[in-house]
């Protein structure tokens, strides 16, 4: 009899178990699904920001690859690179790389080249910086991170492409170089990257769906 209740017992606590794992599996799906959603949709605003709807007319978020380059990128794991296409021709690449020096830590950018070389724009994607300070690289703090737009290599010399403390052109915050400093220098790389590679980054065939936005 005792025996028999122990069993009873057991089963009734396996079912609630398989229950509760059940119910946290589905949690779990449903909230990764609505975490990438998220995601999406936030990168997707940041990539329109920097390069209209009205610029192009191709799929920008699935119109990407990734590519490989730790001097120039900032990272040993591979980086996106975006696409933007009007009628077939290419309009401009915004690739995700890394600042990897910031005060906080590494700094992921996007960094918006027009076809021509010239900047469309630079954001900050994701940081660690001192809230109150370094953070003022985010374009809802203030409007530093617009000093970047339409500049190229071509319009600075490699010596200008500095934090003004460096004897660069660009501002540095008060109590705060380190964080502009790896930001102007990612920036500079990115545009070096994209003259050594443009015809290669517009000509390789985009990622398959199921390989896309892992980082």
């Amino acid at each position: 009899m005792l025996m028999r209740q122990m069993l009873i017992t057991g089963a009734i606590l396996g079912g609630f178990a398989a229950i509760g794992s059940t119910l946290v599996a589905i949690t779990f799906g449903a909230t990764e699904e609505r975490i990438e959603q998220a995601h999406r949709d936030a990168l997707l605003r940041s990539l329109h920001e920097l390069v209209t709807p009205e610029q192009s007319d191709n799929d920008l978020y699935h119109d990407v690859i990734e590519v490989t380059d730790r001097e120039l990128l900032g990272s040993h794991k591979p980086v996106q690179i975006y696409r933007a296409r009007k009628a077939g021709q290419p309009v401009a690449a915004l690739l995700t790389p890394i600042a990897p020096n910031g005060y906080g830590g590494a700094i992921r950018l996007l960094v918006a080249i027009h076809y021509n070389g010239h900047l469309a724009g630079v954001r900050v994607l994701q940081h660690h910086e001192t809230p109150g300070l370094g953070d003022d690289i985010e374009a809802s703090r203030s409007d530093w991170i617009l000093s970047f737009n339409n500049h190229s290599l071509s319009s600075l010399s490699a010596g200008e492409w500095k934090v003004k403390k460096d004897g660069g052109v660009f501002d540095q915050f008060t109590g705060a170089t380190i964080t502009p400093r790896a930001i102007v220098h990612a920036v500079h790389h990115s545009l070096n990257y994209f003259q050594q590679h443009r015809e290669a980054i517009f000509n390789t065939p985009s990622l398959p769906p199921e390989a896309e936005h892992h980082e």
